[in-house]
Parts: C-alpha cells; structure tokens; sequence
C-alpha cells in the first residue's frame, strides 16, 4: 500500500502537466514513431501550441522571439553575453547556408571536413556561393582528427576557417568538435560548427568550446517542429558581417540588425513552429536542459543497441563513436532480408526508421531522440525482432564485407 507521503506525490503529479510529470505518452493521433534525427516524435502540448494565430508584427509575438532567443543564447551557456541568437526562415539547410554565406567574406578560405552526406552537402552549397574551399574527405565516416586538421592548415596559409558537422547523421558519428576547435585556434583560424542534430543534448557551451558561429534547427534536439533554424553567433563576428552575403532573404547580419532594432523577423516567420518552440524549450529546461536530455537519449541508445545487438544487428561504428543520436546498424546478410520489406513491417507496428547512406554497404538508421524513452525503444527492439521473425530471418548478423568495413574505423 501507498504511504500518505507516497499518494500526496502521486496526487501532485496527476496535476501536472504530462511533460513535467516526465510522462511519455504515446501519439495521440495514432501516428508512428519517427526514429529519426528530425522532424522527430514531437509531444502533443508542443503540437497543440500550433493551434492559435500569432500577427507577426504584434507585440505579444515580438515578446515569443525575444523569448526564444534569450533562451536558446542560455542553452548556449552564453553566461558572458558575448553570443547573439538569430533565427532564420526554412530548414537546416537554408540556416547553414545563411552562416557560409554571411560569416565568410568573399576572399575568405574554408576548409570542410567531410565523413558523410551533410559535409558533402555544405561542399556543394560552398560551390554556389562561390566561396574557396579545400576539404579533407574521410568517406562515409571515419572521424576527422586534429592532427589531419593542423597538417591541413599549415600546408595552406589562404584557409581562414574550418566547418566541422557536430552529429553527421547520415552515419550517426559524433565528430570530436573539441579536439578540432583547439587546433583551429592554436593556428590561428576561425570554427563554424553545423550542429544540427547534436544542439541541445550533446554539449556545444561557448565557455567550453570555442567556435565563431553555430547552427542548429527547430525539429531536433529541442524537439520542436521544422519551420526554422537559428544561428548562434559571437557578437563581434555579426558585426564583422555586413555585406558578406550573397542573398537577400538569407543575410543573417540584416536579420540580426533588424531584430534588435524592432524585435520582428525581416519577412513572414513561421508563426505557429515559434509558438510550438516554446513549448518545447520549456519542456527541454523543465528536462534538466541539455544535460538531462542527453542522459534520456543516451539511455535510448544504449537500450535499443543493446537489444538489437542481442538479435544479430551490428553497428557500424565502435562504442566510442556512437552518438547518442542516431545508429547506423548493417543490413543483415540473411537472404531473405529485404529492407524496403523490412521498414513496411515496422512502420505497421509503430516505428519509422531511416534507411542508410552509405555506399560502401548495405544499412539502415534508428534514431534515438523525440520524445521516448527507454520504454519505448525496448518496444523498437521487440518490433524488430518480430519483423524479423515474419521475414524468416532467423538472424540478424552482417555479412563479413560489413564487418572488414567497420574494422577500417580508427579504435
């Protein structure tokens, strides 16, 4: 039996909202899980904010953007002030666009570090904006060094900047941004860090890291809605900025200059995902911050790897590499495995999964943020095991090309 002390909490935590209850309820519309690294299983009051119009001139809208800002510069652990918070319209990509194009002067020089899909992709976006730019090219996801980044620098005097992707997703590796950013300083060039996947679980405190500029979106660890993505900057670097960009719509030092002088965006923002931003940058302080949001997507990881690991899975990366993010597993060698009959099993029992990018073999992608837990990736892994069954795959082990692939991956 319950003690009065015990039924008190209880009744305590009956009227609490479900979030701050640290409650996980299952969609309320019946949709699946998206066990993906964004857009993501989002939580019903972060969905429901959406219901309300917001003018985008009026000050009670003004007043959510300041709000959000100020808020997103704290999670920054911006305790000096020295950081400012734009955000900026479209998707991730437009946000990683908008930081090439306005922190990088036209003669400037940038070198990518590339181990996947999204490192390409900014190697393509530099080629637009006609920018400069030499690479180190690790393949599909082996992690860039800093001994590889100082020899990098030091043969090529004209690199004023490096770009490192914090979580490339399409492999699910947690690039070492520490480690590189202090041989980017110790030789004299400036950080831009894509943190995209990674902002607000795995830690990117200014005070700890240093980097010029960072962007991140609304749809990822944050657990809103896609609509935006934002930039954090230094202040000194925004200022620096003026007339760098090639774009009107995407200039992130206007943006800011006319933020801070009237509070509003420079053209239509995205309403409804700020309002449901909030909510969710409520639910994400209520949560511990970043820190209790990596420890529940930590836990996610280690349980569903763990589990698939115990049906024959096996990840491509090392333990040391796995980002609390996303995992990249192998395809089975099994003959009857076929993924596209794979994924259809799965979505039908609750859970859409990504398929893989590599190209030297065969996998698939689980991603472990949103909004679950621990209970709902065992139910990932019962489902797995289940679609397994159904197949006639009685196991999940790769096939010895997969394995001679991954023992390339540095230990």
């Amino acid at each position: 039996m319950q003690s009065a002390g015990e039924k008190r909490q209880q009744s305590e935590a009956d009227q609490l909202p479900h979030w701050k209850a640290n409650q996980f309820l299952a969609p309320a519309l019946g949709e699946p899980y998206l066990l993906t690294p964004g857009p993501l299983t989002t939580d019903y009051a972060v969905k429901q904010a959406m219901l309300r119009d917001w003018g985008s001139w009026d000050g009670d809208f003004r007043a959510m953007t300041a709000e959000m800002r100020e808020r997103l510069l704290r999670v920054a652990g911006d305790d000096k002030h020295e950081f400012d918070c734009v955000p900026i319209q479209g998707s991730g990509s437009f946000a990683v666009e908008a930081m090439l194009g306005t922190f990088l002067p036209k003669d400037s020089k940038i070198l990518v570090l590339m181990n996947g899909a999204y490192g390409q992709r900014i190697v393509q976006t530099l080629g637009y904006l006609g920018r400069a730019y030499s690479k180190i090219d690790k393949g599909d996801y082996l992690p860039p060094r800093a001994d590889e980044v100082a020899q990098a620098l030091d043969a090529d005097p004209a690199i004023t900047h490096v770009i490192v992707v914090h979580c490339e997703t399409s492999s699910g590796i947690l690039n070492p941004v520490a480690e590189i950013s202090e041989v980017v300083y110790a030789k004299g060039r400036k950080l831009l860090v894509d943190s995209m996947s990674a902002f607000g679980a795995v830690d990117l405190s200014v005070h700890k890291i240093r980097y010029e500029a960072m962007v991140s979106s609304a749809n990822k660890c944050i657990e809103g809605v896609p609509g935006f993505g934002f930039v954090i900057a230094r202040k000194s670097e925004l200022e620096a900025a003026k007339g760098n960009c090639h774009s009107l719509s995407l200039d992130i030092y206007e943006q800011w200059a006319t933020m801070n002088k009237t509070g509003q965006w420079r053209y239509t923002p995205p309403t409804h995902v700020v309002a449901a931003f909030l909510v969710a940058l409520r639910m994400h302080e209520a949560e511990g911050g970043a820190e209790g949001r990596l420890a529940r997507y930590t836990n996610n990881r280690d349980v569903m790897v763990e589990g698939m690991r115990e049906l024959g899975f096996e990840t491509l990366l090392r333990d040391r590499w796995l980002s609390p993010i996303i995992v990249t597993f192998f395809n089975p060698a099994h003959p009857k495995f076929e993924f596209s009959r794979f994924y259809d099993l799965m979505k039908d029992k609750g859970f859409i999964i990504y398929p893989g990018k590599l190209t030297v073999v065969d996998s698939f992608r689980v991603g472990c943020i949103g909004r679950m837990d621990a209970n709902i990736m065992r139910q990932v892994v019962a489902a797995a095991s289940d679609s397994l069954q159904e197949m006639g795959v009685d196991t999940a082990a790769p096939p010895a090309a997969a394995l001679d692939e991954r023992a390339k991956l540095a230990a």
